[in-house]
């Protein structure tokens, strides 16, 4: 119940902190919600005063005497400092205790585990029922045209108050596998360097004045069908008001046309910045790391994500940016140009309001018929290439006869799973815990009950488990849309200790001891993410990048409301048990003599 009432309040938490800092204050919490009114204020005090702007930065920033200057100095022995400092602290509260003090926090250690085992009474509170869950979820109507001869573009109306949000994506398939880890720093540093006429200061100015954000991703998108299968590419995303749709997209054709990769000390610098991201990165999201590291080895598509998104790009960012000569690495990005920048294998998406659509397919057809195309037609690098038509089902969509978006999947047929178990030694204090579990797609039966597994034992074993005995700051278990189960755990104390949790978990489903009030609970949890609200601007999405229409969506509904008891225990044994399916493991964290000593984990 908890974690549904935490999961609604979390929607509404960039909004408070929005406001926290003028109601602190004594300001009206009311009137800084009122955009229109302090833009419109805003526009008002520039028409009366051209140079508004400059004379408030005169008077805030350049003749502002009140100003306070920090250095930091960093300390490479901090850690070691820090451990010294905890062990003599420890070592003198210790001494200080007599043996009646010692006895005492023995006992209430007793009691407190005592107090953990219990179950927890939660009728007292107030709570829904599955049944007062929606049986069907609202279809988004959408439209797929051909534009620029057979580029897809898919057009939702929806009302987004005057901004068009525009989407692309581009096909990898044709990249070589030399070329493949290069594509992160290629996407984040492709709106950066300058295109066309603009160099990197003025593209920069453009981008803010003209749009919200221009930017680009790599994207391993799993099928819906089967695990071994996926499709990989560049995710391009922007948005913009309407009446700076033409410019934005006159910057994406520059961008496509004519990237600038010759400001080479410019380049060192957003080397150096997004190295730096990553390194900081990893300490907050530990977990994620070590769990795409644990399902490289489960799917094909695991081992691109790695290398997209795992610590091998994070090892590779670092040992680019401490690189003397940087140009080898600069001349890569345009060969990777080459074989993404071009509409052979590109579909597009819009939202905006209705009244916006007739004006954005033109701007969106200039913008395709400006981008070349590759002249021959390349071979992919990986084994097969699948052509996948996505449903045009979306709840009687108004889609243009015989347009379809057609994903281009990849298969491995001959790809076999196997089991790895990594140790990534890092000066923490802390580990970051993930094992990852091979187990069925999205469109199996058997995901559903995977997903309310999932929930059920985060919330009745692994969370009593792993933080409140175990003392890490957080864990559970997920599944993934790519058929991926994992076990995590973040900041946590212990490292094999809280694999044999993982374990224990398994066997705690495996027995059935959960009721079904506790099935109903995870359920509804579920449900609270899966019925979280969809912005306007991301209505349609899950159908432009996944392929995954409203039926589909309609029909795993109605699997997880189906999920009872006997087919969790079921998927606990069929998958979850040892020897049942594929396991991967990582660790990043601090050195450990038992993991030293085992000779399957590799360590790094």
């Amino acid at each position: 119940m908890w974690s549904s009432l935490c999961n609604a309040l979390c929607g509404f938490k960039p909004l408070l902190q929005y406001i926290a800092s003028c109601w602190n204050h004594d300001g009206d919490p009311v009137e800084l919600l009122k955009l229109g009114s302090q833009v419109a204020q805003f526009r008002q005090c520039l028409k009366d005063n051209p140079k508004f702007l400059q004379e408030k930065v005169k008077q805030y920033f350049k003749n502002n005497q009140h100003k306070l200057t920090l250095s930091m100095k960093p300390d490479d022995k901090y850690s070691e400092k820090q451990a010294q400092m905890e062990t003599e602290k420890l070592q003198q509260k210790v001494s200080a205790l007599s043996l009646e003090d010692k006895q005492q926090i023995y006992d209430k250690g007793l009691e407190l585990q005592t107090q953990q085992s219990k179950a927890q009474d939660a009728s007292c509170l107030p709570a829904l029922k599955v049944s007062d869950i929606e049986p069907r979820i609202p279809f988004t109507e959408l439209a797929v045209a051909l534009a620029a001869g057979d580029v897809p573009v898919q057009y939702c109306a929806q009302p987004t108050n005057g901004v068009v949000y525009f989407r692309a994506f581009c096909s990898l398939n044709t990249l070589p596998e030399e070329l493949r880890p290069y594509v992160p720093l290629f996407c984040s540093v492709l709106t950066k360097l300058g295109c066309g006429v603009l160099d990197y200061r003025e593209q920069a100015q453009q981008i803010e004045l003209k749009t919200g954000g221009m930017t680009a991703s790599p994207h391993v998108l799993p099928d819906d069908s089967h695990l071994d299968t996926y499709e990989q590419g560049v995710f391009f995303s922007s948005f913009c008001l309407e009446r700076n749709l033409p410019d934005m997209m006159h910057l994406w054709s520059e961008i496509f046309n004519s990237p600038c990769f010759e400001e080479e000390e410019h380049f060192k610098v957003l080397v150096k910045m997004t190295a730096q991201e990553l390194s900081n990165g990893v300490p907050d999201s530990g977990h994620l790391y070590a769990s795409i590291r644990a399902s490289r080895t489960l799917t094909p598509a695991g081992d691109l994500q790695e290398t997209f998104n795992g610590m091998d790009q994070v090892r590779l960012m670092k040992r680019i940016a401490e690189m003397t000569d940087i140009s080898p690495i600069l001349r890569k990005l345009p060969r990777i140009k080459k074989h993404l920048l071009n509409c052979n294998n590109m579909r597009c998406a819009v939202n905006a309001t209705p009244q916006q659509l007739s004006q954005t397919e033109q701007a969106v057809g200039d913008f395709l018929r400006s981008v070349g195309r590759s002249k021959k037609e390349r071979k992919p690098v990986r084994p097969h290439v699948v052509e996948k038509a996505v449903p045009n089902g979306c709840g009687g969509s108004a889609h243009v006869s015989g347009c379809q978006i057609v994903r281009k999947l990849i298969t491995e047929p001959t790809f076999t799973p196997c089991q790895m178990k990594t140790h990534f030694l890092l000066p923490f204090p802390v580990n970051y815990v993930g094992e990852c579990v091979r187990t069925a797609p999205y469109t199996h039966p058997d995901h559903a009950s995977l997903k309310i597994l999932a929930r059920l034992m985060t919330a009745k074993f692994l969370h009593t488990e792993i933080r409140e005995k175990g003392g890490a700051y957080g864990g559970g278990a997920k599944l993934s849309h790519n058929g991926i189960f994992t076990f995590y755990s973040y900041r946590d104390p212990r490292s094999t200790e809280t694999l044999q949790s993982f374990a224990k978990a398994v066997d705690w489903a495996k027995s059935g001891k959960f009721s079904q009030q506790d099935i109903d609970e995870a359920k509804l949890s579920v449900f609270s993410a899966v019925d979280a609200p969809v912005a306007p601007s991301d209505k349609g999405l899950d159908h432009f990048l996944y392929g995954l229409s409203d039926e589909l969506k309609q029909a795993h509904r109605e699997q997880l409301f189906a999920v009872h008891r006997e087919g969790l225990i079921d998927v606990s044994n069929k998958y979850l048990g040892v020897g049942r399916s594929t396991h991967g493991l990582a660790l990043l964290g601090p050195e450990n003599t038992k993991i030293a000593k085992d000779p399957s984990w590799i360590i790094r």
